[in-house]
């Protein structure tokens, strides 16, 4: 699997939210992609990864399949200018390259939000949905779990995972403290426009399970609620609804929509209640903080949450960057040690034959408990032979020499290193190494 791993990414780095949606593959068309990709050509050790920010493949294969796999995405989404998508795609092919990042895709270096946390979950789903397709042999395997205890020690050891660094999450973190002395409280979103439905969207990841969606386009509200979960109203009852929410999140622009202070005494509310103002122009009133029980937070005190967990974050990354080169460097002389592990499984082989036939000879001559020892002795003796090189090849592997040594065995003992069963005999040195 040595220098074939390759990368397959369009993002929001090179590529506009319009051509971002026409590529983007839901779970259905992720496990399509797989199929299509097994069917029609010869790439291993394939993932497919789609996000609102990304569509990603990766795979295994001596050959660059980037124009087949984007003609394969286009065809899966029905388009049928492939060349129009060309420019947005770029091509990994560098093994270590691609490793790499995958790395920081799913770390969240490679995030709109540094650090994202969803971003793991969806590289998850890809991983079981590439093992569930047959997909995933010992060298996927190894690095996506690589990858995810990475993910833990950026977690334990570093800050990289500290704060909401994304005001849509910074608002539902902000939600949830404030509300965590009450039972199941109820949250109005108004509006859904790109930063209401993000909000929405976090919700899915919290506590908070009342989510109540109003907008002017009742159809927008509704295919948002089935999507996060939540209940749609019609806009005519917005004020009814406001006043039964603990807590109102506007992020209609004001010159649409305003809550003012006097709106809110005429409703006559009596319980405390929690006013969040997403909008700009400004949609809430200050001056609803003068009232016994009400409080505004506006979209500054949501950035500067924000602006200070993506400080931490980014003060973070020289830790992040170091684990991973760790890993890498750890799972790299683990792809070693697979390279060497057929030569060593032949050269058993070889030994194993020799052995057999010279047991043969005297077998015929010995008893069941003389033909037993016999076997034992040769058997320890055999072990203690392999064992040997086998060592002297694994520190070869870390030290990046063992193509040398391996050359030497297979002229020593006639090895095959283009031997059929070479693909068997990594997976389970694999399996042995895991």
């Amino acid at each position: 699997m040595r220098n074939q791993f390759k990368a397959l990414t369009l993002s929001y780095k090179n590529a506009p939210i319009v051509i971002r949606e026409a590529v983007a593959l839901n779970e259905i068309a992720c496990k399509n992609l797989l199929d299509k990709i097994k069917e029609t050509t010869d790439a291993k050790e394939v993932l497919v990864l789609s996000t609102c920010n990304r569509t990603e493949v990766y795979y295994a294969a001596d050959k660059d399949y980037s124009h087949e796999l984007i003609k394969l995405i286009a065809l899966e989404k029905g388009i049928t200018a492939t060349k129009e998508l060309l420019p947005y795609f770029q091509h990994i092919t560098q093994h270590e390259k691609a490793v790499q990042h995958l790395f920081r895709v799913t770390l969240g270096l490679e995030s709109q939000v540094v650090g994202d946390m969803q971003i793991m979950n969806q590289v998850k789903k890809a991983y079981h949905w590439a093992a569930d397709a047959a997909m995933a042999g010992p060298f996927l395997h190894r690095l996506m779990h690589t990858i995810f205890f990475s993910n833990k020690r950026v977690c334990n050891e570093t800050a990289f995972r500290d704060g909401a660094a994304s005001v849509s999450y910074a608002t539902v973190e902000l939600v949830e403290e404030l509300t965590n002395a009450l039972e199941n409280p109820r949250v109005l979103m108004i509006g859904v426009g790109e930063i209401g439905a993000n909000v929405c969207d976090n919700f899915q990841k919290s506590s908070l399970s009342d989510i109540v969606i109003c907008n002017r386009t009742h159809h927008k509200a509704h295919e948002l609620a089935q999507q996060t979960n939540a209940t749609a109203v019609y806009w005519e009852s917005v004020w009814e609804e406001i006043s039964k929410a603990d807590v109102v999140i506007s992020s209609v622009p004001g010159d649409c929509f305003f809550i003012s202070k006097e709106d809110i005494e005429r409703l006559g509310v009596s319980s405390d209640k929690i006013f969040i103002d997403l909008s700009m122009p400004r949609s809430i009133d200050n001056s609803i903080n003068l009232l016994a029980g009400a409080s505004v937070y506006n979209i500054d005190s949501i950035r500067n949450k924000a602006s200070e967990a993506l400080e931490k974050r980014i003060a973070a990354i020289p830790q992040v960057d170091t684990i991973i080169l760790e890993a890498i460097a750890e799972f790299q002389a683990w792809t070693r040690e697979m390279i060497m592990s057929p030569a060593i499984q032949q050269f058993k082989q070889q030994l194993e034959q020799i052995r057999q036939q010279e047991v043969a000879r005297y077998q015929k001559n010995l008893g069941e408990k003389e033909k037993q020892i016999v076997e034992n002795i040769t058997m320890n003796i055999l072990q203690k032979i392999v064992k040997l090189p086998a060592m002297e090849l694994k520190a070869a592997c870390q030290r990046g020499e063992s193509e040398t040594l391996i050359e030497g065995l297979a002229a020593l003992f006639s090895l095959d290193k283009q031997n059929g069963k070479a693909a068997e005999a990594v997976v389970a040195g694999a399996e042995r190494l895991k």
